[in-house]
């Protein structure tokens, strides 16, 4: 199948916005039965979102890490499972940007322009740590591979197309493999229970010396000898998966409190959506989503900064520490700014400002026009 090739940022957004409109309307249904979207990821695919990071001279259309974080958001929204699935796919196309030759780039942007899949093979059970990988690449005399090895939490394999799996050779050295879902040894359980995202079908995958040809492993060791952005655009799409999911779950009880929620006695109104605690916790709330998606934003247009010219530190340029107990002195006087702001913040009470976010939140009512909004 040819997947729609996806022109830029604008696009990818729209696209993300119609995509998660249909998949918001049955999952409830499918986390109840946990019925896995097999018919859902064939859409996605088919929309050209999962090549939308594909660099412009190979075809695609190389989105911002904005882009890319505000897509996971809106699908997040929809349906938190269905938004994690491809997580571990963009993370390892980036593998293969920072760590393949011209052929293997070749080779896999076109799979992905086409529609291919990856999912992830990278986590293992019963280790010292998450850092102790043991699963083995071993080298055969015509230069080849034999992989071995068990791993977990594999979201995504279920549904790739190409799996590409966390492994050390002799040397010690961490490689992907990509390998297909199809390829003689490999195994797929769907043995995942969590208590949340049911539908990830993020099992195990068994590897029972598993042939890999010479060029289809990347030296995924080298990433980590630079400056590197693969782990700050991991977090991010964590993060913006986090921010879809409080931005759905709050939409969803606004939607109950307004069509299904018995006003409680004492509040002396005839709605739910009147009663003012209920109005208060909805305003706070709204503020709590907005200011996730706004720091959102800010992380990954510090990531896009990072990458328009990648240092040592650039790439760290979005990581601080605060400054510990030490800063509390006296005598250094810092604790003037927070005196400060306290002070000036008690001049025009949040609590009313809540009232009246939560007032349009539930019940579409604009703030009045006093000039104190």
């Amino acid at each position: 199948m040819t997947a729609h090739v996806i022109a830029d940022d604008t696009e990818a957004l729209a696209v993300a916005a119609a995509l998660a409109d249909t998949f918001r309307a049955g999952a409830a249904a499918r986390d109840t039965e946990r019925r896995l979207p097999c018919a859902e990821l064939d859409r996605l695919s088919a929309s050209g979102l999962l090549a939308v990071t594909v660099p412009a001279d190979h075809g695609g259309a190389d989105v911002s890490a904005l882009t890319l974080a505000e897509i996971f958001r809106v699908l997040g929204s929809a349906d938190a499972s269905l938004a994690q699935i491809p997580q571990s796919h963009f993370a390892y196309v980036n593998v293969i940007r920072r760590q393949g030759t011209e052929e293997q780039r070749k080779f896999f942007y076109a799979e992905l322009l086409a529609d291919a899949r990856f999912g992830n093979a990278q986590s293992e059970a019963g280790t010292r740590h998450v850092q102790d990988i043991r699963t083995r690449l071993e080298r055969s005399a015509d230069g080849s591979y034999l992989l071995r090895g068990v791993k977990h939490y594999s979201t995504g394999a279920l549904f790739a197309d190409w799996i590409p799996v966390l492994a050390r050779t002799e040397d010690d050295h961490l490689q992907v493999a990509y390998v297909p879902r199809d390829a003689p040894g490999l195994t797929v359980v769907d043995d995942w229970d969590g208590m949340g995202q049911r539908t990830t079908a993020s099992g195990t995958v068994r590897l029972d010396a598993v042939a890999v040809p010479a060029d289809r492993v990347l030296p995924h060791y080298l990433t980590f000898r630079g400056p590197q952005l693969h782990g700050a655009v991991a977090q991010l799409l964590h993060a913006a998966i986090d921010a879809g999911i409080a931005g759905g779950a709050l939409a969803e009880a606004v939607e109950f409190v307004r069509t299904r929620s018995r006003p409680w006695f004492e509040s002396g109104v005839e709605t739910a959506a009147e009663d003012p605690l209920l109005i208060q916790r909805f305003g706070e709330l709204a503020l709590r989503v907005r200011a996730s998606e706004v720091l959102l934003r800010e992380a990954a247009r510090a990531v896009d900064a990072a990458r328009a010219d990648l240092t040592d530190a650039s790439a760290a340029g979005a990581l601080f520490e605060v400054s510990g107990t030490r800063s509390a002195l006296n005598s250094l006087n810092l604790h003037r700014h927070w005196r400060d702001a306290r002070t000036h913040t008690l001049h025009d009470p949040t609590r009313w400002k809540i009232q009246h976010i939560g007032r349009y939140v539930l019940g579409g009512t604009p703030p009045p026009r006093h000039g104190l909004l």
